[in-house]
């Protein structure tokens, strides 16, 4: 097996028309450890060197990623939010469901299909007597192909790094990088 040399990581980079940031975003390296790699004055770790070749190879073949299609502005509500607020913010955004968070953290959703058993003396009580289970989490790097499995079952997907939230994709989010 033959590692690729500097020369040969810079002309890929170039053929693939990455900068050396966007490289480094890519392969979670720093854009100054590209280029010294690049310009031969540092011999990587293996598992460096791997995540640069994968990077590449990921660019190479167009691999799309939660964090490339992902709203990372994310409209939710808490369960201790009350009722009305959901509904309201449902409303203002035309979303027919919202994710339920707890200090960024994913704790469930809540959707109309929800709300049709709530009624007028409802609309203070906690967003948690009427959410449903959360929506499912991927990391950032989570494929295009699993997203997309994963939305066959679910309305959504909330995306997390650590745990917490970073966004959230829908069907809508899938479709939309087709026209």
């Amino acid at each position: 097996m033959d590692l690729p040399t500097p020369a040969d990581l810079r002309e890929r980079r170039n053929e693939l028309e990455l900068t050396q940031s966007e490289l480094a975003d890519r392969a979670d390296v720093s854009q100054p450890l590209i280029a010294r790699i690049e310009g031969g004055d540092v011999d990587p770790r293996l598992s460096t060197l791997r995540r640069i070749v994968s990077a590449l190879a990921e660019a190479e073949t167009g691999i799309v990623r939660a964090e490339d299609l992902m709203h990372s502005d994310v409209i939710s509500v808490s369960p201790d939010d009350e009722l009305s607020d959901a509904v309201r913010k449902m409303e203002e955004e035309a979303y027919s469901q919202l994710p339920v968070l707890q200090d960024g953290i994913p704790v469930g959703s809540i959707s109309q299909g929800d709300l049709v058993h709530a009624d007028e003396d409802d609309r203070n009580e906690p967003v948690r007597e009427f959410m449903s289970e959360s929506f499912p989490t991927v990391s950032q790097d989570t494929t295009l192909d699993e997203v997309t499995s994963l939305l066959e079952h679910y309305k959504a997907v909330m995306v997390t790094d650590s745990g917490e939230t970073v966004g959230i994709l829908t069907e809508a989010d899938i479709a939309g990088r087709l026209s």
